[in-house]
């Protein structure tokens, strides 16, 4: 999963960056809101944290530019504002739910992976597909109750594609919320995590479309 931090707190955006990364996150960073505004409109994320004080353009404005343009990921205001009359202006102008300066970092990541569930139609934090099972409080995996030892990267893979069941992921998507802008992006490579992965999770956990993608079906195989 890839996420968008938008803070201009150099102390905070290395606090929360590091507790999202550590939650099993992908996270981008940028310090205004001119920057944010354009990687939200013309890349992919799985969510935004968005603070409200930006310099260069405010937070809101760049949510407002967002919404107006058709861009429908989840975002979570981050902000010290604490009104209520500023909480519904974030709201009614698109924000998915709204967190308070200070915070604990355990809530921040909970939010966030309840506003990614949700997103997908997921409602609970517990995800089944077939004879898998994806527990995002624990970020683990099992099969048929057994839980799986994973690498952070096969993780990744497996919960997008849960989250994702039922359809089929091309490629080029799972390499964009898989790795950071950073990280080379390699077919090939991608290829080679699916192989170790179905080696875990059995050989019919995740099919290969051709042409197409990959997908871990709702019911086992």
């Amino acid at each position: 999963m890839r996420l968008l931090l938008v803070e201009d707190d150099e102390r905070i955006a290395r606090d929360v960056a590091a507790g999202l990364t550590a939650a099993g996150y992908v996270v981008e960073r940028a310090a205004d809101g001119e920057d944010a505004w354009f990687l939200g409109d013309t890349e992919d994320f799985d969510l935004v944290v968005l603070d409200l004080g930006l310099p260069v353009l405010d937070g809101l404005s760049v949510l407002k530019r967002w919404r107006a343009a058709g861009r429908t990921m989840p975002v979570l205001v981050l902000t010290a504002r604490g009104a209520w009359a500023e909480r519904v202006e974030g709201i009614d102008a698109g924000a998915d739910d709204y967190l308070a300066k200070p915070f604990r970092m355990e809530e921040l990541v909970a939010r966030t992976r309840a506003l990614i569930r949700r997103s997908v139609g997921v409602a609970t934090p517990a995800i089944a597909a077939g004879h898998l099972m994806l527990d995002t409080r624990q970020m683990r995996v099992s099969r048929e109750g057994v839980p799986l030892a994973l690498s952070p990267l096969e993780y990744r893979l497996t919960a997008y594609l849960m989250h994702h069941k039922g359809r089929v992921v091309p490629p080029g998507e799972l390499l964009e919320h898989l790795y950071g802008d950073d990280d080379a992006r390699d077919v090939n490579a991608l290829e080679a995590v699916v192989a170790r992965l179905r080696r875990k999770l059995g050989p019919h956990a995740i099919e290969t479309r051709r042409g197409f993608g990959y997908l871990v079906a709702d019911a086992p195989a």
